[in-house]
């Protein structure tokens, strides 16, 4: 009879902040990129008045900041 032993890593892992929603552990760099993305869409629209700006302003604002955000908090994570 064969059988595996599972293998553990022993590299530390990031442990990452969450916030509830509905039930579902969401990051909360996710949640804050989400609201950055979306003042930045209103305030683009207020703004500019063009929708075409608006969305992509929002879109690059929300892109940057989730990457940014992820980035942020996994170094910080695993310097504790």
């Amino acid at each position: 009879m064969t059988y595996a032993v599972p293998k553990l890593s022993t590299r530390p892992t990031a442990r990452v902040n969450t916030v509830d929603i509905a039930g579902t552990a969401w990051p909360v760099y996710k949640v804050e990129a989400l609201v950055l993305g979306m003042l930045v869409f209103v305030g683009a629209l207020a703004f500019t008045a063009s929708l075409q700006v608006a969305v992509l302003s929002a879109a690059a604002a929300a892109v940057a900041a989730w990457w940014g955000l992820k980035a942020a908090e996994r170094f910080s994570t695993l310097r504790k």
